[in-house]
């Protein structure tokens, strides 16, 4: 049998966990099933990753990764202050839709987190990375539109974000409760209040 180099196994191995862990539960994701998922031995995983909780690190980077990519590709061109933050909004909860499974299983990975110090830093480095997105996206079209906001960007971007994060949870485990349209609304509606921004008049053409 042909030697598959650590480097190789690596991406293998995360993607069967997420797959495993996704169609069954986090607590499911024992290196024996996750080897099992990729039809390896257990020693593989602990040879590429050296714990579990290397592997779950490595799992929760991915997704996370994930997440700030589409994040970054649903910020519109050209689109004012509001329009933005609506279309990120749209966009984040598509994900939560269409993509429940990972999303919920993001979730369930940085709740254990917070319980598990080896996974403490990957949990702070997701927070830290989707709140740096999202704080770039509004400062830099803040300055596009000429946008001036009243309140600093990195705590609108927290606003908004955990808004986000309790209309998520709802949705995961309550949807028979959930009314998104209405809240995506309200949650824009009360981001823009909080920014309280207005156009700069000084600042010559937009482009």
């Amino acid at each position: 049998m042909a030697h598959v180099s650590a480097a190789e196994r690596r991406p293998q191995l995360i993607n069967a966990a997420i797959a495993l862990m996704t169609r069954e539960g986090v607590a499911a994701g024992s290196t024996r099933a996750i080897a099992s998922e990729l039809g390896v031995a257990q020693a593989t995983v602990h040879y590429t990753f050296g714990t579990k909780e290397d592997l779950y690190r490595a799992v929760m980077e991915q997704l996370t990764g994930d997440l700030i990519a589409q994040v970054e590709r649903a910020a519109p061109q050209g689109a004012g202050f509001e329009e933005t933050i609506a279309a990120l909004a749209g966009a984040l909860w598509r994900t939560v839709e269409e993509e429940s499974a990972g999303y919920r299983l993001l979730t369930e990975l940085t709740l254990l987190a917070v319980r598990t110090p080896a996974l403490d830093e990957a949990r702070r480095s997701h927070h830290r990375q989707v709140n740096e997105i999202t704080e770039r996206i509004m400062t830099e079209t803040a300055a596009r539109t000429g946008y001036v906001l009243a309140q600093p960007a990195d705590l609108v971007a927290r606003f908004f974000l955990n808004g986000f994060d309790g209309l998520t949870m709802q949705r995961l485990h309550a949807p028979e409760e959930a009314t998104e349209r209405v809240d995506l609304r309200v949650l824009v509606a009360a981001t823009v209040a909080l920014a309280g921004g207005r156009l700069d008049l000084t600042a010559g053409p937009i482009d």
